[in-house]
């Protein structure tokens, strides 16, 4: 059979998700012990590599995957309580990110303004709060007026994005009950018109568990798996493991199991609930294997969330990718013993199959999912070789 060229590459689609822009090492001259990430200046250089060069002879398109900016890690904000969840807040939240950030935000306006590229949003769990449309329409307003249609913010609820035939990115919030929310049903509204977010019990966690040990201990959300890191902090770090350990029984207890009772739910669905709840950080290999193999129209299924960056191939042929995340991560499995932070981000270059150089018959025989280079790819900075595959 033959093969299409090597070079006849018509566009590249580029996936980061889990970057978790917060406010800034300082907020209101005070430490932010929330901010996780701290590669702007590789950013950047990522961003504008992408619109230089070669790159300009061909469709770009930018697919942010998910919590970009981390709404649920602002500190020492004027809103307390149920008014952190306010419209207000959230958008006093976003300034805060992009002032703090606006380096990178100057990339994107740039990356946006050349006429074959274009960015693709979809929220994730750290960045729900987007579904407030002055959050949106603040942030597409941040670029310039003739390119604004060229930045798209997705809702992805209950559904998927498919950039092109056979690529299927989700978040991946959506396969965890503690994180999962219905665009439809997440804003309220109080008698003086004013909107508020209703968070899942994830993101509870996240403003009130997490967020407060973290001042103590900043890589208590950055350790996987969650198991042996409970080992280890048993043993070296006993008290304050100890602490944190009865913080997550309490608040899952109060927040999840006592609240169950209190709407009258039946014994049997409150098991069911509390199983499906607990499921954190679980394998997503498992979870979504059967979805790609099942299905002939997939090819690659992208997601995120749990950062930890991934790239499986099944016998098939079909993928599973996590782009992993752009902050720094301790892993204690032999098997991923890493510390520090992986770039990480998935490409997929597209080719043309309509080239001269093939008679109608050769591209009738050319695979499906042929045209469609796939890889996950570690970042390395401006080189002559910027990034490296991720195996």
């Amino acid at each position: 059979m033959k093969s299409l060229p090597k070079n006849n590459v018509v566009k590249t689609i580029l996936v980061i998700s889990d970057l978790h822009l917060s406010a800034g090492l300082n907020v209101n001259n005070r430490k932010n012990f929330l901010e996780d990430f701290h590669y702007d200046k590789e950013l950047i250089e990522f961003i504008e590599y992408h619109s230089s060069g070669h790159y300009l002879d061909r469709e770009v398109e930018l697919i942010i995957n998910g919590d970009f900016f981390d709404l649920l890690a602002v500190p020492f904000v004027k809103y307390f309580d149920d008014e952190f969840w306010s419209e207000n807040a959230a958008l006093d939240k976003l300034k805060m990110i992009l002032e703090a950030h606006g380096g990178v935000l100057d990339a994107l306006k740039d990356f946006l303004s050349y006429p074959n590229n274009r960015i693709v949003y979809i929220i994730g769990n750290h960045d729900a709060e987007f579904v407030f449309e002055s959050l949106r329409d603040f942030l597409i307003n941040s670029f310039n007026e003739l390119d604004r249609q060229k930045f798209r913010i997705l809702l992805n609820d209950e559904t998927v994005y498919i950039p092109e035939e056979g690529i299927v990115l989700k978040h991946g919030h959506e396969y965890e009950l503690a994180h999962h929310f219905s665009v439809n049903s997440c804003i309220a509204t109080d008698i003086n018109h004013n909107k508020y977010f209703i968070p899942p019990w994830g993101s509870y966690y996240v403003t009130r568990v997490i967020n407060k040990f973290k001042e103590g201990r900043d890589y208590i959300n950055a350790v996987r798996p969650v198991n042996k890191f409970i080992i280890n902090g048993m043993i070296y770090d006993t008290l304050y493991t100890f602490r944190f350990i009865f913080a997550n029984f309490y608040y899952f207890m109060m927040v999840r199991f006592v609240m169950i009772f209190k709407q009258n739910v039946k014994l049997s669905d409150v098991f069911e609930r509390v199983k499906n709840d607990i499921q954190l950080f679980q394998n997503y290999e498992s979870l979504t294997e059967e979805f790609v193999t099942s299905d002939e129209n997939i090819k690659a299924f992208i997601v995120g969330h749990t950062h930890d960056p991934i790239f499986r191939e099944y016998d098939d042929g079909s993928i599973f990718i996590n782009t992993g995340t752009w902050t720094k991560m301790y892993n204690l499995d032999f098997g991923k013993n890493f510390n520090g932070a992986k770039l990480t981000f998935a490409r997929i270059d597209v080719k043309d199959k309509t080239t001269e150089k093939f008679t109608k018959e050769e591209i009738d025989k050319i695979g499906r999912f042929d045209h469609l280079e796939i890889s996950l790819n570690e970042w390395r900075g401006r080189t002559d070789l910027p990034f490296k595959e991720f195996r």
